[in-house]
């Protein structure tokens, strides 16, 4: 065969090749959203659990405020210098990555300590003002809470349990989130899997 048409149909062939993996790439449909959280799951059956608390802005506050949403539930302390204003952060991060708001309850762990005004302030120079309340209370209807939750308090000689937990629209704990492995990436992506239904055990 001569040389010219032996690189004619070597050209033909790499061209026909070129085209068939051009269209498969096309053809490729855009990978799923994962359904697979990436914070820990809940134990299930925990309890919706109900509060009656009061925001920085002295507007009382309670569980039927976030039903039918998904929701963010912090715990956190007015006068904390580091991991506080950090989970703050993670957390603002993450709803600029969701790409909208949603409901973020941060639960005070040390009265009285943790004024309204306190609230006020802190909630200001995390630039969260408007998407997070920050919910202060009596002792005992905030302990309620802590034991709902499993969460130590902020106390003398000792840190408080620095959680982040995912209720879904029945206000049930369904995603959790040590601090130290929070991020916003994971916590935005499990915010939308509690959106889409997903999130259950086993998925």
């Amino acid at each position: 065969m001569p040389l010219r048409v032996q690189l004619a149909l070597a050209l033909v062939a790499t061209f026909a090749v070129i085209a068939a993996g051009v269209a498969v790439f096309a053809g490729e449909p855009e990978p799923a959203p994962s359904d697979t959280p990436r914070g820990a799951l809940r134990p299930p059956g925990i309890p919706p659990a109900d509060f009656r608390l009061t925001d920085q802005d002295g507007r009382p506050a309670s569980l039927a405020d976030v039903r039918g949403k998904v929701a963010v539930v912090t715990f956190l302390y007015t006068t904390c210098e580091d991991t506080c204003p950090l989970t703050a952060q993670q957390v603002r991060a993450a709803l600029d990555d969701l790409g909208h708001d949603v409901p973020v309850l941060a639960i005070a762990v040390d009265p009285p300590r943790d004024t309204p005004a306190r609230a006020r302030r802190f909630v200001q120079e995390q630039q969260m003002t408007g998407r997070m309340r920050f919910l202060t209370g009596p002792r005992d209807e905030l302990r309620r809470q802590w034991r709902a939750y499993g969460i130590r308090p902020q106390g003398d000689g000792f840190e408080h349990t620095a959680h982040v937990v995912l209720l879904d629209r029945r206000g049930v704990q369904r995603i959790g989130f040590p601090v130290d492995k929070l991020t916003p990436e994971a916590l935005a992506h499990d915010v939308a899997l509690l959106e889409r239904g997903g999130g259950r055990a086993g998925t």
